[in-house]
C-alpha cells in the first residue's frame, strides 16, 4: 500500500496505523487531560504599553496594577482577560473598546525603582475572534492545524502561564522558585521550577507538566560574591588587590548584573546595572568633585554619607557613564538568570539537584500541579477549560531486544541482550583491525617510561584478547610539553611510527595531563585536519592503573578508528537494511552557546557503509550562526552516496534519514528544503536515480516522561524498561510520531527520544520503523548497551562536537573571549576540513 498523504490535513506523513508488536505495559505520563476547553470564541485584543522597550516583567506589572485599579476594573467589568507579557490580550468575553469600538487608552503610574515617572500609556483595540471549536476539529483528525488553530493553542498555552507568570520568575514556558534553591560554586544558585505547555494529542488539549531547573546569580551584598567568583576563601586573600586577568575575567561576569545601592537609606535603593570595574581601587580611584577638588572614591563616601569604607582595597564597579561605586554598597537584586555557560564544577553540582529517581520526580510534578491549583484559577474558570488532577495513564509496548552478534569464535557468539546491557568478557570483536603502525606521546611529568611501559603491556593484552591483531607491541615514546608546540610534537611521533614499522603511520596514543579542554582540543586539530591520522586521547590518572574494562573501553574506540567493526547484527534482525541496498544517515545542526552571535553552526552528516550499518563516514561543514537547514545538504549526501558506492560497488536503492537538532516549528522548512536536497544529490548523480527516501526528525529536548506503574515494569533504576514505545494517547492528532526509551536507565529518569517521520516513500508500518530505530540503538560503536538515540544521530552529533575543535586560534580557556574581534565570515573561514581519508572512518569516536 502506498503511505497515506492527505494534504488537506499535513504536508506530513500521516500515521498509517498504530503499532502492535512487544508486550503491552501501562505507564503514566506526565500529561494532563483538558476534559472541557472554551465552548465559545475568544477576542483577540491588541495591547500597546508606552514607553517602548520596556521589559516584559515590568510590563506584567504594570498590567496586573491596571487591573487592580478602578478605572481597570470599570473597564474589564468582572471579565478576566490573560495577557501574553508582550502585546496580546485573550479575552473570555467580549471588551468594549471606547464608543466605536476601535481602541481605548489609559494612564497607569506605576512607581518601579528609579524608572521614567512611572506612569505608563496603555492602547488597547481589538484584533479579531478565535474560533475554538475548530481546534477540536484538528484534534479529532478533521481539519488542519490552521492559523487559527494555532492561535487557539496559544491561547490555552498563555491562559496557563497567566498567573504563575505574575508571581514567579519566568523563562521561556517554565517559572521558578527561589523556595528550594541550592547553592553553586563560584556566586551561582539553582532555583527549582516547572515546565508547562499545552500540547494537542489524539482527540484532546492535554497540559504537559515537567520540573525544571535553571541557575541564577546569588542575590546578596556584591562584595561578598568577589570571593567566591575568584576561588578565594574571603576578602581578606584580595587585600594586596586583584591581577588584572582576573579583573577581567569578574567584569565579564558582573556585566549588566542589575544591583541596588544600600548607603542612601530605604527610599533612596536606587536601581542600576554594572557597566564595568575600575582598574584601581575604591582609595586609588580619583575624581573631581563639584567644585572642582580632587579626591578619591573612600574620601567621598566619608565626606557625603559618613561612611567609613570596611574594604577600600577593592575595585569601584561603574554604572551609568561613569558613576564609580564602592562593591560594599551594593547588593545583587535576587531572580537574575544566570545567563553564561556554567563552568564544570557549577555543571556537576547542577547535575546532582536536577537527577531524581523515577518516582520523586512524578511526585515533584504532582506537587507542581498542586501549587499551580488549576481548578481555583479565576481565569482558567472563566475560560471554562477544566483539568484532571491525575496524570494521564497510557497504553505502552515493550519491544524484544534483537540478537547482537560478535565474532564467531566468541563465548555466547549471538545473543539477546537482557536489560539493555551487556559486557566483552569472551567477546572478540567482529571484524579486528590492524595495529602495526603507531607511537605513544605522553604529555604529563608525573607519568614515566616504567609507568608508561606496563600499560601499553596490558592495553596490547587486551587489545588480542579481544581481537585486535596488534603487530607492534612496543611502540616508540614521545615526551613532550603541553604547553608546547603540539604540531611539531605530533609530526613527530608520526615519523617515529612511521619509521618504527617501515610502514605508513596508523594511530597516536596520547597521555593527556587533565580533561581541560585546550590541550584536547588542539591535538584533534592537528590530527584530524592537518596531519590525517586518528588519535587516542587517554586520561593519565588510568595509565598508573590499567583496569581490564578501561582497556576493553578504548580497545572498542581504537578498533573504530581503524576501520574494525565491534558488533554487528545479522540480516534476519535488519531486514529493511540488509535486504537490498541501503544508506542510513544521520544528521545533525549545532549551534554555538546562546549570545555568541559569531561563531557559526556546524552541520554535520553521516551515512553507513555496509550491509549491517555498523560502519559509517562522515561530512562536516560550518554554516551562518544560528541556521537551521542544512545549507549544503546536497553536496554532502551526494559526497556520501559516492563514499557509499565506492565501499559497495552499487548504488543504494532506499534512503533512510534520521535529522537531529529541528524544532516542531521548523518541520515545514525542513522538509521542503532538506527532502529537496536529498533528491536533487541523486539526481545530479543520474537523473534517472531516484531512491525512495523516508526522512525522520529526533528529537531528544521535550518534556515527555515515562512512569512505570506496576514496579514489575520498572527496570532497576526504577525507569521503563529498555524498547518501551508509545504511539497512542500522548502523541500527535494524526501524523506518523512516536516516542522511544532505548536505553537502559542509570541515574535520574530517562528521557524517551521523540520520532517524528516527516516523509517517507519507503511504505514503513510503524512496527517495522519502530523496530528497526530500536535494534539500531544496539550497535552503537563504542558501548555495549543500548543508546538513547539511534546511532547514526548519534553519530552525526560527535563529527559536530568534534567539528568545534577545528578551527585555528580558538581560546579554550576563555570561551567568551574568542568571537568578539572576528566578524561572521572570517569565523567561517578559520575552520580547517578533515582529511578526506580520516572521513571514511570513524575518527571521531
Amino acid at each position: 500500500m502506498a503511505q497515506a498523504y492527505n494534504r488537506d490535513l499535513t504536508q506530513l506523513i500521516m500515521r498509517p496505523n498504530v503499532g502492535k508488536v512487544g508486550k503491552p505495559v501501562r505507564v503514566r505520563s506526565n500529561f494532563f487531560e483538558m476534559t472541557s476547553l472554551p465552548a465559545q470564541n475568544i477576542q483577540h485584543l491588541n495591547i500597546q504599553i508606552l514607553p517602548d522597550g520596556t521589559p516584559p516583567v515590568i510590563l506584567r506589572k504594570v498590567w496586573q496594577s491596571f487591573e487592580d485599579s478602578l478605572k481597570g476594573q470599570a473597564f474589564l467589568n468582572k471579565v478576566k482577560p490573560i495577557f501574553d507579557g508582550r502585546a496580546n490580550l485573550f479575552s473570555p468575553k467580549p471588551l468594549k473598546c471606547g464608543d466605536d469600538n476601535l481602541g481605548i487608552s489609559f494612564e497607569v503610574n506605576l512607581q518601579e525603582g528609579n524608572r521614567s515617572g512611572g506612569v505608563f500609556k496603555l492602547n488597547i483595540k481589538p484584533v479579531g475572534v478565535i474560533n475554538m471549536s475548530e481546534l477540536q476539529l484538528f484534534l479529532d483528525g478533521k481539519s488542519g492545524i490552521t492559523n487559527n488553530c494555532l492561535t487557539a493553542i496559544m491561547v490555552l498555552d498563555v491562559l496557563f502561564r497567566h498567573v504563575p507568570s505574575m508571581q514567579y520568575s519566568t523563562v521561556g514556558r517554565s517559572f521558578f522558585t527561589p523556595q528550594d534553591k541550592r547553592p553553586l560554586p563560584n556566586g551561582a544558585e539553582v532555583w527549582q521550577g516547572f515546565y508547562q505547555s499545552a500540547r494537542p494529542t489524539k482527540g484532546k488539549m492535554m497540559i504537559n507538566v515537567d520540573v525544571s531547573a535553571t541557575a541564577f546569580y546569588e542575590s546578596g551584598p556584591l562584595h561578598e560574591m568577589l570571593p567566591k567568583l575568584l576561588d578565594r576563601r574571603s576578602l581578606d586573600d584580595l587585600r594586596r588587590g586583584i591581577p588584572d586577568r582576573e579583573r577581567i575575567k569578574v567584569e565579564k561576569i558582573l556585566k549588566n548584573l542589575k544591583i541596588v545601592v544600600v548607603h542612601r537609606g530605604a527610599e533612596k535603593r536606587l536601581k542600576y546595572k554594572i557597566n564595568k570595574l575600575t582598574p584601581t581601587s575604591v582609595e586609588n580611584t580619583v575624581f573631581k568633585d563639584d567644585s572642582g577638588n580632587e579626591m578619591n572614591v573612600a574620601q567621598y563616601f566619608q565626606k557625603t554619607y559618613n561612611r567609613r569604607l570596611a574594604f577600600p582595597f577593592l575595585p569601584c564597579i561603574v554604572v551609568k557613564k561613569d558613576i564609580f561605586l564602592p562593591m560594599e554598597v551594593c547588593e545583587v537584586i535576587p531572580g537574575q538568570r544566570h545567563l553564561k555557560k556554567l563552568n564544570e564544577k557549577q555543571t556537576a553540582e547542577m547535575i546532582k539537584f536536577t537527577c531524581q529517581k523515577p518516582n520523586v520526580r512524578a511526585n515533584k510534578i504532582n506537587q507542581g500541579v498542586n501549587l499551580l491549583k488549576y481548578k481555583d484559577n479565576p481565569y482558567i474558570q472563566q475560560f471554562g477549560v477544566n483539568v484532571k488532577s491525575d496524570m494521564a495513564m497510557i497504553n505502552a509496548r515493550v519491544l524484544p531486544p534483537p540478537k547482537i552478534s560478535y565474532h564467531a569464535s566468541s563465548q555466547d557468539a549471538t545473543f539477546a541482550p537482557i536489560g539493555g546491557a551487556w559486557n566483552l568478557r569472551g567477546k572478540k570483536v567482529a571484524k579486528g583491525a590492524n595495529l602495526g603502525s603507531w607511537s605513544v606521546v605522553n604529555f604529563t611529568s608525573k607519568v614515566h617510561d616504567g609507568m608508561i611501559q606496563r600499560f601499553i603491556r596490558e592495553l596490547c593484552q587486551t587489545f588480542t584478547e579481544t581481537g585486535l591483531n596488534v603487530i607492534n607491541r612496543q611502540p616508540p615514546v614521545t615526551h613532550a610539553d603541553p604547553q608546547g608546540n603540539i604540531e611539531r610534537t605530533l609530526k613527530e611521533a608520526w615519523l617515529k611510527a612511521g619509521n618504527a614499522a617501515k610502514a605508513q603511520p596508523q594511530l597516536i596514543l596520547c597521555i593527556l595531563p587533565n580533561t581541560g579542554t585546550p590541550l584536547y582540543a588542539e591535538i584533534k586539530r592537528i590530527s584530524d585536519t592537518v596531519i590525517g591520522i586518528p588519535t587516542q586521547c587517554l586520561q593519565s590518572k588510568h595509565i598508573g592503573d590499567a583496569k581490564k574494562q578501561y582497556c576493553a573501553n578504548v580497545c572498542l574506540k581504537v578498533n573504530m578508528k581503524l576501520g574494525g567493526v565491534n558488533l554487528f547484527m545479522d540480516n534476519s534482525q535488519i531486514p529493511f537494511i540488509s535486504g537490498k541496498p541501503t544508506i542510513v544517515f544521520g544528521a545533525d545542526v549545532t549551534h554555538p552557546a546562546p549570545g555568541d552571535m559569531n561563531r557559526p553552526s556546524v552541520a554535520a552528516l553521516t551515512a553507513s557503509m555496509d550491509s549491517y550499518a555498523s560502519r559509517y563516514a562522515s561530512t562536516v561543514r560550518v554554516q551562518a550562526n544560528r541556521t537551521e537547514i542544512i545549507a549544503d545538504l546536497a553536496n554532502m549526501v551526494k559526497e556520501l552516496l559516492k563514499t557509499f558506492y565506492q565501499n559497495c560497488g552499487q548504488k543504494p536503492q532506499q534512503i533512510l534519514f534520521y535529522r537531529d537538532g529541528v524544532s516542531e516549528g521548523q518541520f515545514d522548512q525542513v522538509l521542503k528544503n532538506e527532502v529537496a536536497a536529498i533528491h536533487a544529490a541523486c539526481a545530479s548523480l543520474d537523473k534517472t536515480y531516484k531512491p525512495p527516501v523516508t526522512f525522520v526528525v529526533v528529537q531528544k529536548r521535550h518534556h515527555a516522561r515515562f512512569f512505570p506503574v506496576e514496579p514489575r515494569d520498572a527496570d532497576r533504576s526504577g525507569n521503563c524498561q529498555p524498547g518501551t514505545v508509545v504511539d497512542t494517547d500522548i502523541v500527535h492528532p494524526f501524523e506518523f510520531d512516536f516516542y522511544l526509551q532505548s536505553h537502559a536507565g542509570l541515574q535520574g529518569t530517562s528521557r524517551p527520544t521523540h520520532y517524528h517521520v516527516l516523509y517517507d516513500d519507503n511504505n514503513f508500518s510503524p512496527d517495522a520503523l519502530q523496530e528497526l530505530t530500536y535494534r539500531l540503538c544496539y550497535i552503537y560503536g563504542r558501548a555495549t548497551r543500548a543508546v538513547s538515540i539511534c546511532p547514526p544521530a548519534y553519530y552525526a552529533d560527535l563529527v559536530a562536537a568534534r567539528a568545534r575543535f577545528h578551527r585555528k586560534g580558538e581560546n579554550w580557556e576563555d570561551t567568551d573571549a574568542t568571537s568578539e574581534s572576528m566578524d561572521s565570515d572570517s569565523q567561517m573561514a578559520s575552520y580547517a576540513v578533515v582529511k578526506s581519508d580520516l572521513q571514511k572512518v570513524m575518527y571521531f569516536m
